[in-house]
């Protein structure tokens, strides 16, 4: 049954946060609703809540873009489908979509964003139905868990795809140990790369990392940025791998120390990835790209229809998502979101409703 309304958990401004009860909005022929089980914390929520980053849609909304739930009203083929919904929506009819690239749609709904006021930090949300994923048989996984597919896995995923990572790679991740970083890292090695170097500032964490796909992991902590490149060098050689060439360098950190020793580490045939978002700007000689004929993408989201290989990931094994997410209630929010800004989540928390 249809609930009539919505309990949800409003950006009332930034930096302020409500409970409220707002009205079901009415469905069109592809919408469901669907009933969250959980909706990740993330750090672009962050960004809105407490760094004035703008929303399309104006304060107040719900925030909230990692959903994952069970459909329970709308189109009848979908109805008691466990589903992720794309935290990166796109229209699938434009130039961009039929190029392959939707999830940088122009006309693209991100929940907690630009769909309206609603967002995944609610009891229901209505989405269209065309792009969910729906969940196979997920053994003893949580689907709680599987919200942060909508951006945490997939995003890396996509980064990943457009690096080209193949067997016999090298991949670099700075922020090795963060909610994206982690499963970036994974995913990595997943697709077959021969060596995965995890860079970060938490000891304890990287050497955890070895267990996740890590072949080698820096402390960056007291190290300059040649330092960190000849360790590198030094493990590449001694491997029999590309010392100075062809680097898959992923960005996870969105900060601009980390953005600097990626930028440092670029060079001749290398890519480097940029994954997180951060307001800082970093300064880079551009002829340095065509001297080392290297690229420097960017990623925003992933289209949806890499999500069932992504969950293929995670359900067989190849993506651990248990040992990087922790589960708490929803009335938790804002203690969860002054944690997650001050940097004090040892892992990635999935709020789940407790209205």
């Amino acid at each position: 049954m249809i609930p009539s309304h919505i309990d949800t958990w409003q950006m009332v401004e930034p930096g302020t946060l409500a409970q409220a009860r707002i009205a079901m909005p009415a469905l069109g022929p592809d919408d469901v609703v669907v009933k969250i089980a959980g909706c990740g914390v993330c750090h672009t929520d962050m960004s809105y809540f407490y760094m004035g980053v703008p929303t399309i849609q104006k304060p107040p909304l719900t925030l909230g873009h990692e959903i994952s739930g069970v459909v329970i009203g709308g189109r009848t083929d979908l109805i008691g489908k466990e589903v992720v919904i794309p935290a990166v929506i796109p229209c699938g009819d434009c130039e961009i979509c039929r190029s392959g690239r939707s999830n940088r749609c122009l006309d693209q709904h991100m929940p907690g964003y630009s769909m309206g006021i609603y967002g995944g930090f609610s009891s229901h949300i209505v989405v269209g139905g065309r792009f969910l994923c729906v969940v196979p048989e997920r053994g003893a996984i949580p689907l709680e868990h599987l919200s942060v597919v909508a951006d945490a896995v997939t995003t890396p995923y996509q980064a990943a795809l457009r690096a080209e990572v193949k067997a016999g790679d090298v991949a670099v991740v700075i922020g090795a140990t963060g909610g994206i970083g982690s499963y970036m890292t994974q995913i990595a090695k997943g697709l077959g790369a021969a060596a995965v170097i995890g860079i970060g500032r938490n000891t304890e964490k990287l050497q955890a990392m070895s267990k996740f796909g890590a072949d080698l992991v820096i402390c960056q902590e007291g190290k300059t940025k040649k330092e960190i490149r000849d360790l590198v060098k030094a493990y590449c050689m001694k491997m029999g791998l590309p010392a100075n060439h062809g680097w898959k360098i992923f960005e996870a950190t969105g900060t601009k120390p980390g953005q600097e020793l990626a930028l440092s580490l670029l060079s001749y045939a290398g890519k480097l990835i940029v994954i997180g978002y951060g307001t800082e700007q970093t300064g880079y000689m551009l002829s340095k790209l065509m001297v080392y004929d290297a690229q420097v993408i960017g990623v925003w989201g992933c289209p949806p229809e890499h999500y069932p290989g992504v969950l293929d990931m995670c359900l067989d094994g190849r993506i651990q998502l248990a040992p990087f997410v922790e589960t708490r209630p929803m009335s938790r929010i804002a203690e969860t979101f002054e944690q997650a800004h001050h940097g004090k989540l040892a892992k990635r928390v999935i709020l789940t409703p407790d209205f």
